[in-house]
């Protein structure tokens, strides 16, 4: 199979990215720990990976919250304390690759029409812009709902099923381990929604340097087996992002959208400063 990999942006401010809907995305301080090392998990809002906002752990806004490290689950919404920041501060009990996943409530909001059009059209969903455009609504109500997880190394950079889909309703799935790999090596990731791979699915792979300072993005599209793929090409912080919209199926809201952020780390020599202030996350902002 051949696999072509486009980097389109290659800027700390990614003028030529349209302005996006608001991202969630899971932040470890540090994605390389040793064991009995705490994991102090940040949960954030970025826009093109320049963090917004901090949030702290609210339970009634969280229906799932959990560990996965092979057959081990730890149901972390029982650990995580309310209204904490960051939302999570414990030792991972478990060797190896732990894959934190976070699945937000959902959320229905009422958009003017012109906001949404606009977003609609800034996420490539033009067959819904122009008939946005061509309604008499002045608003729509949208129903949303975010999926992240976070894959955090732990002692040994061994699997612990990270490949394995967690059959949330929208996912992207890591098919290769990002923590053996070397410079330049391939790394395929799935889509899915609903349980099956998704095609055609536009996902933006960012790319957080050390310094803080420089962000790169490559625009990616899933195939038809729903797989996409691209290479580590420099060390630092790896976001995966992406988002689906339809028209919902009920009458409670005019549009179902779900979003998802996958985060993780690359470094040539499993050594990284502590990531959350080192890449720009920090007290600074």
């Amino acid at each position: 199979m051949k696999r072509t990999y486009t980097l389109i942006f290659c800027l700390f401010i990614l003028t030529t990215l349209k302005a996006v809907a608001q991202d969630y995305v899971l932040l470890p301080e540090n994605f390389f720990l040793k064991k009995g090392d705490k994991l102090d998990l940040h949960l954030i809002t970025t826009n093109q990976l320049v963090k917004q906002d901090e949030l702290n752990y609210e339970s009634s806004k969280t229906a799932k919250f959990m560990d996965y490290a092979g057959s081990k689950k730890t149901d972390l919404a029982t650990l995580a304390k309310p209204n904490a920041s960051p939302i999570l501060s414990i030792p991972l009990a478990n060797d190896g690759l732990n894959m934190i996943s976070m699945v937000r409530k959902p959320v229905v909001d009422d958009i003017e029409s012109d906001d949404f059009i606009k977003i609609l059209e800034d996420e490539g969903f033009t067959q819904y812009s122009e008939k946005a455009k061509n309604s008499s609504k002045d608003s729509f109500r949208e129903r949303y709902t975010w999926f992240m997880k976070s894959l955090v190394q732990v002692e040994k950079n061994s699997a612990n099923n990270f490949d394995k889909p967690l059959n949330e309703d929208f996912e992207i799935v890591l098919k290769d381990n990002p923590y053996k790999g070397n410079y330049g090596k391939d790394i395929t990731a799935e889509v899915r929604l609903k349980g099956k791979p998704a095609a055609n699915v536009v996902v933006t792979l960012f790319i957080g340097t050390a310094t803080g300072k420089d962000i790169f993005a490559q625009k990616l599209s899933s195939d038809k087996q729903g797989q996409i793929y691209f290479k580590l090409t420099r060390e630092g912080i790896y976001v995966l992002r992406a988002l689906y919209l339809e028209p919902s199926k009920d009458k409670s809201a005019d549009y179902e959208t779900w979003m998802t952020t996958y985060s993780f780390a690359f470094s040539s020599s499993d050594e990284m400063p502590n990531t959350y202030k080192e890449f720009g996350f920090g007290n600074k902002h």
